[in-house]
Formats: structure tokens, sequence, C-alpha cells
């Protein structure tokens, strides 16, 4: 039970910051609704807008489509194999994508797959005739595979794992073959997860920004959000800007209400807790067709995080640490990432202490149960309102006050801020929430609250949560380039977009170091985020 104070003090927190978050967001579309609405609606409807559309519906779902078909590939062939040397590097090795840049991500592929990369040489030296491109189409599904296809099998490998051994001890005893055992046991755990899982990488790759900007290799292969980047950067063109912006907000609530329907996963049953046993994979048949697909994933996985560091050491690494563009954008990126790791932990602890306060009342009315709700809601704002859209706005709203670079930082800062707030919040809430119960009774009965409470209960407790979700927001700030791309000049250059801008003067010399330089920072904060995540996995 919460004292009195301790109610009033938690809604006052959460109603701070459902207004902060949600003013932010609605003085950027307002922006966009006061522009000139005649020429916008003209420029919703031409044939420009009609075909960026297009292109971006057609490279998510072919994206989603190839990420979610090799990853049920190799969550199988992973689960049906769960004891070999090196398997659990191989499992941790689909969580490095996800700690790095996009950008950095993008760079290795080139060095792998590019005209000058590993396989056009290879192919050369076999007497192969044109080289293959990277650039258009191609490349973005190869990109968003990359990166897309780890995330959905390390999820849906937990669906299969989850299964209780007694499943398998059953399949085998009824001698159930394979296409048996997919039918009626891992098909029905894998259908569970894929929709959500297919609706969240179709979110991911329908708001793509940086990997289309590097590899979509012209107007043809466009996405909305590079679109509206161009729109803005090259062109000046802000009615087209804002009708694909309208359009970028409405495609993404559509997925997200789509989304919202989805079925949760159920539970799975009792189980005794049995070690689990895959016999169905002990074959030499299904060893060797496993061990290909494990293979080939991983080979897949690991060529352009080699070719990154391979790249990156050939530079002149010392020359670049010391050099005066590196270290006024690696303060620059670590002032934005401070900030924006900040404010995205306390925004969260405010929603989660509001959410308590709300749960803590007796009889919460109508109108508690809505403030409670919106709390909830406040963290997707950022995946309804994508970051290069806020920008948009907030550019259109500063330009009448003339250079917009000295509110530069601070807007990227906020907009960090906003895209961590939903990763910060998957780290924070479970663990706080279960805190709470456990601890509420017994600090109520000793009379511990306030101050006291949070130095002697909370923070042993919370401290490594905290410290995860912060190096999260901190990683996920310095490998953005979206905020930052609107905005990055020689006033405001961050480490990406100094990476990106060597890459765009062809220095790609430059570009590599800096990129290993970036990558290397941004994955130690994802290990040690992931390391913190490990030791409180019961929350």
């Amino acid at each position: 039970m919460l004292t009195a104070a301790e109610r009033r003090r938690g809604l006052s927190y959460g109603a701070i910051t459902l207004f902060g978050v949600t003013l932010f967001v609605a003085v950027a579309v307002l922006a966009l609704l006061a522009w000139d609405a005649g020429d916008t609606k003209a420029r919703l409807f031409s044939a420009y807008t009609a075909r960026v559309l297009r292109f971006t519906l057609l490279q998510a779902f072919l994206s989603t489509g190839l990420s979610v078909l090799f990853a049920i590939l190799l969550a199988l062939a992973l689960a049906r194999q769960p004891r070999f040397p090196g398997r659990v590097w191989i499992v941790r090795l689909m969580a490095v994508p996800m700690g790095l840049p996009v950008l950095i991500g993008a760079l290795g592929l080139l060095g792998i797959w590019g005209r000058q990369g590993l396989i056009n040489d290879m192919l050369a030296m076999a007497g192969g005739a044109a080289p293959i491109s990277i650039y258009g189409l191609s490349g973005i599904l190869l990109a968003h595979v990359f990166f897309n296809m780890p995330l959905a099998a390390r999820l849906m490998l937990a669906a299969l794992e989850r299964l209780p051994a007694e499943y398998w001890l059953l399949s085998c005893g009824l001698g159930m073959r394979r296409l048996s055992v997919f039918r009626f046991l891992e098909w029905p755990a894998l259908r569970q997860v894929a929709p959500g899982i297919a609706g969240l990488i179709f979110m991911l790759c329908a708001t793509s920004f940086t990997l289309v900007l590097v590899l979509g290799g012209g107007p043809a292969a466009t996405t909305l959000e590079v679109a509206i980047y161009q729109s803005l950067r090259f062109d000046f063109d802000p009615p087209r800007a804002i009708a694909l912006a309208f359009l970028q907000i409405g495609v993404t609530g559509l997925i997200l209400a789509a989304m919202s329907f989805l079925p949760a996963p159920e539970e799975t049953g009792m189980t005794a807790g049995r070690s689990v046993r895959r016999l169905d994979g002990q074959g030499w048949a299904a060893r060797s067709g496993d061990g290909i697909t494990i293979l080939l994933a991983t080979i897949f996985l690991i060529l352009p995080l080699a070719s990154i560091a391979a790249a990156g050491f050939k530079a002149n690494l010392w020359t670049l640490v010391t050099s005066p563009a590196f270290l006024k954008a690696l303060w620059t990126s670590l002032k934005i990432a401070a900030i924006a790791a900040l404010l995205a932990v306390t925004a969260s602890l405010a929603i989660l202490t509001g959410r308590e306060a709300v749960a803590d009342m007796k009889r919460p009315g109508s109108l508690a149960r809505s403030f409670s709700a919106a709390l909830s809601a406040t963290s997707a704002l950022v995946l309804l309102v994508p970051p290069v859209v806020l920008g948009t706005g907030w550019f259109l709203v500063l330009r009448p006050w003339g250079d917009v670079a000295p509110f530069a930082p601070v807007l990227v800062a906020i907009i960090n801020a906003l895209m961590a707030l939903p990763f910060v919040m998957r780290v924070l809430a479970p663990a706080i929430e279960t805190h709470r119960r456990r601890t509420a009774r017994l600090s109520e009965s000793l009379g511990i609250s306030g101050l006291a409470r949070l130095w002697r209960i909370d923070l042993p407790v919370l401290a490594r949560p905290l410290l995860t979700a912060t190096s999260f927001a901190i990683a996920l700030s310095l490998g953005d380039l979206g905020a930052v791309a609107l905005f990055g000049s020689n006033e405001l250059t961050t480490l990406p977009w100094l990476v990106y801008s060597r890459l765009s003067s062809y220095r790609s010399h430059d570009a590599d170091g800096l990129a290993l330089l970036l990558a290397m920072l941004c994955l130690s904060l994802a290990i040690l985020g992931t390391v913190g995540r490990r030791e409180v996995g019961h929350d």
C-alpha cells in the first residue's frame, strides 16, 4: 500500500510525463497540419507518393516474409540440436545485430556483397561476368534479413524451448516422423508467436530509414521516411514532406491497429520439469541438415561483422581517434546519448510510478483507468509518429525563428529518448512491478517509505535493471542516424553522421575506421545491457 503522499506524487509524475510527451508529439503533428493544406493534399495523391508508398509496403512485405521464413528454419534446427559445441555462442551471435548501429551493419554488408566486396571478388576469380549489385531492392531485403532474422529466430527458439519435455518423449514413443512432429508440436508453438514477430518486423521494415538511405540506390527504391528526409534536406519541398509524413503516420497507425488484434501466446501446460531431449534430431540426415542450416546462418551473420573489423583495422585508427572531427563528434554523441538516456529512464520511472498509484487505488474510477491506459500507451507514440516525422514537424516549427541549429541537439536528444522509451520500459516494467509485489507489504509493515525505502530496499535490487536500461538507451542513441539526419551539420556532428558524411565524400577508409570504433562502443554497451538483463531474467 502507498501512502497518500506517495500516491499523489506518483499521479503527479505520471501526469507531467504524459503531458510532456503528448505535447512534444502534438506540436510536431500540429505543425504539419498548419502548413498549406491545399498543396499538401495535392501532393498526397500524386503519382510520386503512390510510388513511394507502393515500394515501402512491397519491401516491408518481402523483408518480413524472408526474415520469418529463414528464422523458422534456423529456430527449428537449433531446437532439434540442443547440445553441440559452440551452440551458446551461436545463440549469442544472433543478439549482435540488435546492438549494432544500422549504418555500421550496412557498411559490413557492403564489404561482403558490394561491388568491391568479398562475394564479387570470388565471382571474378571464378570467371563471373557481371558483378552482383547490392543497391536497390535486393540490397534492402538482404540488409533487413541480416538485422531481423536473428531477432525472429531467437524469439521462435524461445517458444520451441518452452514446450514441455514430455511432448518430445511422447512423440518418440508414438514413433512420429519429422513431418508429424512439425505439424503437431513445432508448428502450433511457432504459430502462436509468428504473427506478433511478423508484425514487429513489418513495422521495423516499413519505417526503415538508414538502410534504405545507404542501400536504396535511387528514386526507384525509396521508402516514406527517406522520401521525407529528401524532401526537406535536398529539395526543400515542405508540402511534399508533410504529405508523406501524414501517409507515414497512417501506415504505422494501421500496422499498430492490426497488431493489437493479434492473439497473445497461450500457456503450454503443466510439466514435470524434465530436461529436454530431442530424439528426432539424432539421425545422420537430421544432424547434417540442421548443421548445414546453422552453419549457413552463422556465416551469413559473421561475414559482415568480420568485414567491419577487417576494414576498420586497415584504417589509421590512432589518427582517427585523435582527430578533432572525431573528438568533437564523440563528445556531441555522448552528450546527446546521456541526455536521451536520462530522459528515457526518468520518463519510464514516472510512467510506472503513475500506473502504480492508479493500481493502488481501492476503487479507481473511469478517469483513473483512462489515465493509466494513456500512460501505458505513451511509450508507443514514437511507433505511431516515427522520428523523421517528429523532426519534420519541429523543423517547420523552428524555421520561422531563423537558424534551427541551436535547437538541434536538444531536439535530437528528446527524439532519441522517445525512440528508446519502449525498450527502456520493456526492461524496467517487469523488474519494478515484481519488486513492488515482493516488498510492498513488508515495507508497509516496517513503516519504511520515501527516501528510506528508495535507498534501503529499492536501489539494491533495481540498480542492475536501471543500469541495463540506461546502457540500452545510450547505445540506441549513439548509433542512431534517423533523428540527426535532418539537423546534421558542421555545428551538429554525431558519430553516425560523421561516418555517413565520410562515406558520402568517398573517404571509405576513414568511414571504415570510424565504423569500427562506433561498433565497438555500441556493442560494449549492448553486452553490458545483456549481462544485466540475463542476471535479472526472473523478472
